[in-house]
């Protein structure tokens, strides 16, 4: 089944059909509804352009969602102009303080040098900031049906596969489905993506004023024997479902509380994702013997529930593939290891460039693929560029052996 949204295609009348589709309303379908590809659609829909996600998860909250992520200018210049206002200052309220200088100390916490300073960004949490991003889109995002694959037509537009059987068309494809993005296998599949040597785990232990106390600035990095430990704080400015009942009584976030996000490197073969986290943590605890007990019990109360083994990936650069009615955002064509802490701006750094120059071409009837090729030359730029100084910073974060 095809859900079409013009008129079959008559031999000949393709100029035709690219004038009546500058007319109409422009479709934009997005794979994945990761914080990317929603970010993209909360502006797209801002703008008055007709947006469908499709997401093979189940449903928002299946799994685990990742840790806190700390929004520089791009990602909170990004939120601010795709989300519509009422959501950005809830956002805002949930958000926590991310500025200072970051400490490095070893495993006995005695401090052994200070980092550059960071100021102007904001620490979010992964669930929360994806809760806001799907607020007021409702049956626009479909969990449980991916997008598997596409081909394109002759008229210009693009047929979407989708896991259940069905199709649709539309005029842009986004591959926004993350690493492992079918649709990048589909249009770029010579690309490579890298796992990074070594194995990382990351924890989430409530914060207490005891484990506040690691982190009185930006962050800390411990640098022990065979390991480092960073550490941030995830401190809600206010608790999450109580400011939404206030900000935006329709949006439902979940009653969390703030904690502290740590991340373990070590060398050796990555864990599987499949770990049971208890084991995990049981594994790691006897690498800390001689550690600062603080650090120790922080590994013990870890929530079992939101912590995992994570494994770093990124992407080789690929040059610029030709545009056609499909293309990527965010770690469908630029993964890249956290050690920059440019990951999630980066994707929606994607999303708001993307949504600014479709825009554009809505609004003015001038050609969609110009729109994309003008987005796709300018995110390749940046995008690889932030990966090749995540892979640079990256020693800093990893033990020696």
């Amino acid at each position: 089944m095809i859900e079409r949204s013009a008129a079959p295609v008559r031999p000949g009348t393709m100029l035709v059909l690219m004038t009546e589709r500058e007319e109409r309303s422009m479709k934009v379908i997005v794979a994945g509804a990761g914080i990317g590809g929603l970010c993209l659609a909360q502006g797209l829909v801002r703008a008055g352009i007709d947006v469908r996600v499709y997401e093979r998860e189940p449903a928002a909250d299946s799994r685990y969602q990742g840790f806190r992520i700390a929004l520089n200018e791009h990602g909170l210049g990004a939120l601010r102009a795709c989300l519509p206002p009422r959501l950005y200052r809830l956002l805002d309220a949930v958000t926590g303080p991310l500025a200072g200088r970051p400490r490095v100390v070893d495993q006995h916490l005695t401090e052994l040098r200070r980092l550059d300073p960071t100021d102007g960004g904001a620490a979010a949490d992964r669930r929360v900031l994806r809760e806001i991003l799907l607020a007021g889109l409702g049956d626009r995002v479909e969990f449980a049906r991916a997008v598997t694959g596409y081909a394109e037509l002759p008229d210009g537009t693009v047929e979407v596969h989708l896991s259940d059987g069905a199709g649709t068309v539309a005029d842009l494809l986004v591959g926004a489905d993350g690493v492992g993005s079918a649709v990048r296998r589909r249009l770029l599949p010579d690309a490579r993506v890298v796992d990074v040597p070594g194995n990382s785990l990351l924890g989430r232990t409530p914060l207490t004023e005891r484990f506040a106390a690691l982190v009185p600035d930006f962050g800390t990095l411990v640098q022990g024997p065979g390991l480092t430990m960073l550490l941030g704080r995830m401190e809600f400015r206010r608790p999450p479902r109580l400011a939404a009942a206030e900000l935006a009584p329709e949006v439902e976030l979940p009653d969390t509380d703030s904690y502290l996000r740590w991340v373990v490197t070590l060398p050796g073969q990555p864990t599987g994702p499949g770990a049971d986290w208890a084991t995990v943590r049981d594994r790691l605890l006897p690498l800390l013997d001689g550690w600062h007990p603080d650090l120790v019990e922080l590994v013990r109360r870890s929530d079992v529930v939101n912590s995992a083994p994570l494994t770093l990936r990124y992407t080789e650069p690929v040059p610029h593939w030709g545009t056609g009615p499909v293309t990527l955002l965010g770690d469908a064509i630029h993964t890249m290891p956290p050690s920059a802490g440019q990951g999630a701006n980066t994707a929606l750094r994607d999303a708001a460039l993307l949504c600014r120059t479709l825009t554009a071409a809505h609004r003015s009837g001038t050609g969609l693929r110009e729109a994309v090729e003008a987005y796709e030359r300018e995110m390749l730029a940046y995008g690889f560029a932030a990966v090749a100084e995540s892979l640079e910073r990256l020693p800093d974060f990893t033990p020696s052996r």
